[in-house]
């Protein structure tokens, strides 16, 4: 009886934890402005496309219960894998349309566009 109490605890306890709050600003503990961030769900991007200035730092959340990628089509920014609930920012400095996808389920697809 007294390993099942002491497995409980350790159930209840042991959970995996994490040094930052997933979907927050980076170093504020905020949530991230309006308009800059995108959930991974349903496996799918949405927004699938995004208009954003110069300088924006994009952030993708992974709201699906499978792991997937944020990954630039030219190599230029890849998330590697994300697990439910992470999250994975980018800063865009230049402008263009910049199409990504997820190297796991390719059909997944996306795009940025700073003006």
């Amino acid at each position: 009886m007294m390993f099942l109490a002491t497995a409980g605890i350790c159930v209840i306890s042991c959970g995996k934890s994490s040094s930052s709050n997933p979907g927050t600003t980076p170093g504020t503990g905020n949530p991230p402005p309006a308009g800059h961030t995108v959930s991974i769900k349903n496996m799918a991007f949405s927004p699938a496309t995004l208009s954003v200035a110069a300088g924006t730092t994009v952030t993708w959340t992974n709201n699906d219960a499978m792991t997937h990628t944020v990954t630039e089509d030219g190599g230029s920014f890849d998330s590697g894998d994300m697990i439910q609930g992470a999250t994975f920012s980018h800063k865009f400095t230049t402008s263009g349309t910049i199409s990504y996808h997820c190297k796991i389920h390719p059909a997944m697809t996306a795009s940025v566009a700073v003006p």
